[in-house]
């Protein structure tokens, strides 16, 4: 597959829950080693979304291509695809009765088949990558929630993956906490890892977004990049939102 062609495909997908739609006929092309960041109001779909492309939600009707492949219900294939995917979520998700070193390691022996000895180096290669190597002991109830999703983000790439999807990776997040994280993810960018973001941080956006997609009612208002959502949003809904998140 050559770079030309998107590495997400999203075509006409609609999610319900009960009576909500909570996605309602989203299409969206991501192409390889472009971070593409979704906001929009508290139940817009994003996370839905998000939760979508990694099979975490089936979605009520649509297709999701990743990589060239499209997603089946199969158990075998979804997990095949899973693995190529990082996910951050919002509550970090660590094991606590595990320590750093072995929550990073867990899915690589698991998953990727790999040795302890493999599996710890690339742990601890991945946990200097976003700084924090000499907390490889400890355990998650001893670290801040910056450190957490640190690690966090650490276990995600350990894996190796194609794609990283983040959930709203610093919302939990006390303020001066949110930096290191968003340090982390600009870092990535640079390095041209594909990511999808559903975040509220604008200064995230502006300096790491190729791409913005607004959305509201579980539909794409705007998709459009960084400077033209700031200077130039085409749609009121979308001036309406700026308006008020950038007010605070």
């Amino acid at each position: 597959m050559t770079d030309q062609k998107p590495i997400i495909v999203v075509k006409d997908l609609y999610k319900y829950f009960g009576e909500i739609k909570a996605v309602d006929g989203v299409s969206l092309d991501i192409d390889k080693g472009k971070v593409v960041v979704v906001i929009g109001p508290s139940g817009s779909g994003k996370s839905t979304l998000l939760r979508c492309i990694n099979h975490l939600e089936e979605p009520t009707s649509g297709e999701i291509w990743i990589d060239g492949e499209r997603l089946t219900r199969t158990a075998k294939q979804i997990n095949e695809i899973r693995a190529e995917i990082g996910m951050v979520f919002q509550l970090f998700n660590l094991f606590p009765h595990l320590s750093v070193l072995e929550n990073v390691t867990l899915a690589q022996k698991v998953i990727r088949g790999r040795s302890q000895d493999e599996a710890n180096q690339i742990a601890m290669e991945k946990l200097k990558r976003v700084g924090i190597p000499e907390k490889a002991d400890a355990y998650p109830s001893n670290l801040s929630g910056g450190q957490q999703q640190r690690v966090a983000i650490a276990r995600a790439l350990a894996m190796d993956p194609k794609i990283m999807l983040f959930d709203e990776p610093t919302s939990a997040l006390d303020p001066e906490m949110i930096k290191e994280v968003l340090d982390v993810m600009l870092d990535l960018a640079q390095e041209g890892m594909t990511m999808v973001c559903v975040s509220h941080e604008m200064g995230f956006v502006r300096s790491a977004a190729d791409e913005v997609v607004f959305m509201d009612f579980g539909k794409i208002v705007e998709h459009t990049t960084p400077d033209g959502l700031f200077n130039n949003p085409q749609n009121d809904r979308t001036k309406l939102f700026l308006s008020q998140i950038l007010e605070h």
